[in-house]
């Protein structure tokens, strides 16, 4: 078995109105890391007044959708009533177990401005006896997020516990999420956290165990493996993602994640038949796809 690490490079996805994101997983050789199957890399783009990038309400069942921003502002708004500003260095968790709506939307405030949104969204698995849980959502600012040295690295501990230093972010599962910020020539020596691992490199190509990892390229470890990162001559920034393996297969149609084909022929019935919930206040909705899921 090879001890290379599996590169991903990813793909685009036009999300609507021209929004385009780079999506990493899910993968044709990875389908997930740890609970992570979703990935998405948005940005940095810089939102006009007069562009249609909101998300529109949607569904989900059987996942956490995490949203993490480098700059820019969103507005989230869910069924449950949640209305929260999402801000750079926050982590919003929103647990859609059996069922959830939600938007995410240009903060009003913002709608005669230029500002350039930034970020990643992930989509987390809820464990198999969790999958069908009450909805919920919440938000940890950036100044409830722990922050170290670690060597040359700056890094903040978003999800999970590394270096000694563990996030108030509850998860229902063993879950590793790291923002680090390395300078010109810096270098971290990264554990093995966690069994599964995968290290983003946002901005710019970094050196992973002496060999080039291009920007905008995940880079999934080989199982309890350790790595040793080192920016370039403009620094770099880097996600680091994982944990415990998923505990069985998943369904992905979507929006909706789950262990069961019949879960989700429910929940695209549910939400053609408006029985999923509303967002207050907001009517517009996304319609499900014309291709159907084939259980």
């Amino acid at each position: 078995m090879s001890n290379a690490p599996l590169l991903l490079t990813g793909h685009f996805k036009d999300l609507g109105g021209g929004f385009t994101v780079r999506r990493l997983l899910p993968a044709l050789q990875q389908r997930s890391v740890g609970p992570f199957l979703f990935f998405d890399h948005f940005g940095p783009v810089t939102v006009q007044p007069a562009n249609e990038y909101d998300v529109r309400p949607h569904p989900h069942i059987g996942l956490a959708t995490v949203t993490y921003l480098f700059s820019g502002a969103i507005l989230h708004r869910d069924s449950l009533g949640s209305v929260q500003q999402i801000e750079p260095g926050a982590i919003n968790w929103m647990t859609a177990g059996s069922g959830i709506v939600h938007s995410e939307r240009r903060p009003p405030a913002l709608a005669s401005q230029s500002y350039v949104n930034h970020g990643i969204q992930l989509w987390a698995a809820l464990p198999l006896g969790q999958e069908d849980c009450p909805p919920s959502f919440t938000h940890t600012p950036a100044s409830a997020i722990g922050q170290l040295a670690v060597g040359d690295a700056t890094v903040r501990v978003l999800i999970g516990s590394a270096f000694g230093v563990s996030s108030p972010v509850a998860t229902m599962s063993p879950t590793l999420y790291l923002d680090v910020q390395l300078p010109a020539g810096g270098v971290l020596e990264l554990p093995a956290l966690a069994p599964e691992m995968a290290v983003y490199a946002v901005d710019a190509a970094v050196q992973l165990d002496g060999q080039p990892l291009a920007g905008h390229t995940m880079a999934v470890l080989p199982p309890a493996a350790p790595a040793r990162l080192q920016a370039g001559a403009t620094g770099a920034r880097l996600m680091v993602i994982g944990g415990a393996p998923l505990d069985a297969p998943r369904h992905m149609w979507w929006n909706f994640v789950s262990s069961s084909k019949e879960r989700i022929v429910q929940a695209a019935h549910d939400w053609e038949t408006d029985q999923m919930g509303q967002v207050p206040g907001d009517t517009e909705r996304i319609p499900s796809p014309a291709h159907r899921f084939k259980p």
